[in-house]
């Protein structure tokens, strides 16, 4: 039986591409399309404003009675009631969502002793092999080389740095031991910015329609390396987004990521 879908924030530029790959793998059932109240396609077919053809489900600001499971693509602001919803009625949830509060991110964890959530910055399969890779990579170089990690996004995207770039962060941190996020160092100004010992530096580029660009650089005296990812298209996010709502659906209650969906570790079990 295909497992029910909600989209959350289903209008927007990565909920439209999840409903058409959706309803292009025949995986699943969509029973939800939400988005907030004042969106001016509100009742509209979601499957028409997805640029696919009409699936009698029209975007609304509602959760339906019951689900499998949520993909939420939303906006931090709309995260509390996704959350909410999927624990009070029992169905997993993909959070895609970034630029959570420390307060959601509680909630979310409080809610995964109920549900199985997989959270995650980046739902790709080269990006999660990078948050595997990089901590490795600058352990294995040594506290010599300096570490810079450069993101660029599209004009619109609100949150900065981004939540991959804090994640590519984090990993490099914890396997370093570094402070998190106490050693990061967003962007420089003025005449004295000279790089202080073990920190991170942290910029943000905004502009035109770029989907996602990511990259970590190790220099040294003589020498720099780098590691890098470029997403194409936001079909390598929603793709991941899909796999994880269907692995999500049969997973005991936890909090998951994709490095769980991906296998890369093993926490997941089947129900």
């Amino acid at each position: 039986m295909k497992p029910a879908l909600i989209i959350n924030g289903a209008a927007g530029r990565m909920g439209k591409r999840i409903v058409a790959l959706a309803c292009e793998s025949g995986q699943f059932n969509i029973v939800g399309a939400t988005d907030y109240p004042q969106h001016p396609d509100m009742g509209k077919d979601i499957g028409l404003l997805a640029g696919i053809e009409p699936i009698n489900v029209p975007l609304t600001a509602a959760f339906p009675d019951s689900a499998a499971v949520m993909i939420d693509f939303s906006l931090p602001q709309a995260a509390d009631a996704a959350i909410d919803y999927c624990a009070k009625n029992g169905v997993s949830l993909v959070m895609g969502t970034t630029g959570l509060s420390e307060a959601q991110l509680t909630k979310l964890k409080n809610a995964s002793c109920k549900i199985a959530i997989v959270q995650a910055t980046n739902m790709s399969l080269g990006m999660n092999l990078l948050f595997a890779t990089v901590g490795k990579v600058a352990k294995a170089l040594g506290e010599n080389y300096d570490i810079e990690i450069v993101e660029a996004h599209h004009r619109f995207k609100k949150d900065a740095p981004s939540g991959t770039a804090l994640s590519l962060a984090e990993a490099v941190c914890q396997e370093t031991g570094r402070d998190y996020p106490g050693s990061l160092t967003h962007g420089r100004q003025g005449k004295e910015t000279s790089r202080q010992k073990g920190t991170i530096g942290m910029h943000a580029i905004r502009g035109g329609d770029i989907v996602g660009e990511h990259r970590v650089i190790y220099s040294t005296l003589g020498e720099t390396v780098t590691i890098s990812h470029s997403a194409h298209t936001r079909d390598t996010f929603v793709r991941g987004a899909l796999g994880a709502a269907e692995w999500v659906a049969s997973q005991n209650p936890g909090l998951y990521d994709m490095q769980d969906v991906l296998r890369l570790t093993d926490r997941g079990s089947d129900v």
